[in-house]
């Protein structure tokens, strides 16, 4: 074990057993947004060049949704600070969030809308969220929907109801 970010056996074997994708909160998303009808492709490269990986995409209207930790991504409501090898971890999890943004600043560029989503949020409220979006960009107000998304950082999500803040 001396090599290892794990301070003890257990924990390693713990850790490791956390998902990437197909979390708990990440299907009962998928689970509400299908059963409202919409389709789409799931832990797919909305841009393929770019190593980075969305939870839901929706190709055609350039849509990448992100169902993001409380842990692994520095939810502002949930975070905590581990105990055991801290600095690693507060590292790790800084480096996921500068990530995050440059996800998102990359896919804005090339012109799709990010959605970001805590995994504590309502899934019927995200999924309500995201078919508004989608309806939007599938043609009812299309240049409404593409402006608005530019002005909001969906990375810093409030703990209630789905709302977006006006970033600075």
């Amino acid at each position: 074990m001396e090599d290892s970010w794990a301070t003890t056996p257990a924990v390693r074997k713990s850790m490791q057993g956390n998902r990437s994708r197909d979390t708990k909160p990440e299907l009962a998303v998928r689970r509400a947004i299908h059963a409202r009808g919409l389709r789409y492709f799931v832990n797919s490269r909305p841009i393929p060049q770019l190593r980075r990986t969305a939870d839901l995409v929706f190709p055609r209207i350039k849509i990448a949704v992100f169902v993001d930790g409380c842990f692994w991504h520095g939810c502002p409501v949930h975070r905590t600070s581990p105990k055991a090898n801290a600095d690693f971890w507060l590292g790790k999890v800084e480096g996921n969030i500068r990530r995050d943004l440059d996800t998102t600043r990359q896919l804005r560029s090339a012109g799709w809308t990010v959605l970001r989503y805590w995994s504590h949020e309502d899934p019927e409220a995200v999924a309500d969220d995201v078919q508004h979006r989608v309806e939007r960009l599938r043609g009812k107000d299309k240049a409404a929907a593409g402006v608005a998304d530019h002005h909001f950082d969906h990375h810093r999500l409030s703990s209630g109801a789905v709302r977006h803040r006006p970033t600075p």
